[in-house]
C-alpha cells in the first residue's frame, strides 16, 4: 500500500472536526483575545483554515521562500472563513490522491529572510507534522477560546460537555 492513501484517511479524519469548529465562530467575536500575548480568534481561525492549503502547497513545490512576504487574508465573515478552509481542504484532497510514494520522500524547505532555511525534511514529514498535526494542535486552541467565549465545543475524538447525549 502507498504512503498517500494513508495520509488522506488521517487527513479525512481531522478535517470535519475542524471545520465544525470554524463554523461555529462568530464573526462579532473575531477580534477576542483571552490574552495580550494571544492571537485574536480570528487569527487562529484564519492561521488553521489555510493550513489545508500549506498541505497543498507542500505537495506541489519543492520549497516555499517567505523572504518576499506573506499576507495573511482577514476573513470577515465565518463565511468567508469556511470559504478559504473548503477551498484549501479541496486543494490538500486533490494533491494528496495523486502523490507518489517518492514525492512524499522528497525533501521540501521552508526559507525566510535572506534564504535563511528554517526546515528541510521530507515531505511526509512536513505533512504530518507541520500540517495535520499543527491543525489539530491549533483545533485544541481554538476550543479554548470557545470555552471562554461560551460557544458550544463540537464533538471532535468523542462527546463534549456541550454535546452530551
Amino acid at each position: 500500500m502507498s504512503l498517500s492513501p494513508s495520509l488522506l484517511h488521517e487527513l479525512e479524519s481531522e478535517l470535519p472536526s475542524l471545520r465544525r469548529c470554524l463554523e461555529r465562530l462568530p464573526a462579532d467575536q473575531f477580534d477576542y483575545k483571552p490574552h495580550p500575548k494571544s492571537m485574536s480568534l480570528g487569527e487562529l481561525a484564519t492561521h488553521v483554515a489555510q493550513m489545508p492549503h500549506w498541505g497543498a502547497t507542500t505537495i506541489n513545490t519543492a520549497e516555499l521562500d517567505l523572504s518576499a512576504g506573506f499576507e495573511q487574508p482577514k476573513p470577515q465573515s465565518t463565511a468567508e472563513l469556511l470559504g478559504l478552509f473548503d477551498a484549501g481542504a479541496e486543494s490538500f484532497r486533490a494533491a494528496l490522491a495523486k502523490t507518489s510514494d517518492e514525492d512524499l520522500m522528497q525533501t521540501w524547505t521552508l526559507k525566510g529572510a535572506e534564504g535563511k532555511v528554517f526546515l528541510a525534511m521530507p515531505r511526509i514529514a512536513v505533512l504530518r507534522g507541520m500540517v495535520i498535526n499543527h491543525m489539530a494542535h491549533h483545533r485544541g486552541q481554538l476550543t479554548v477560546y470557545m470555552r471562554l467565549l461560551d460557544i458550544p465545543v463540537p464533538s471532535i475524538y468523542g462527546p463534549t460537555a456541550d454535546e452530551v447525549a
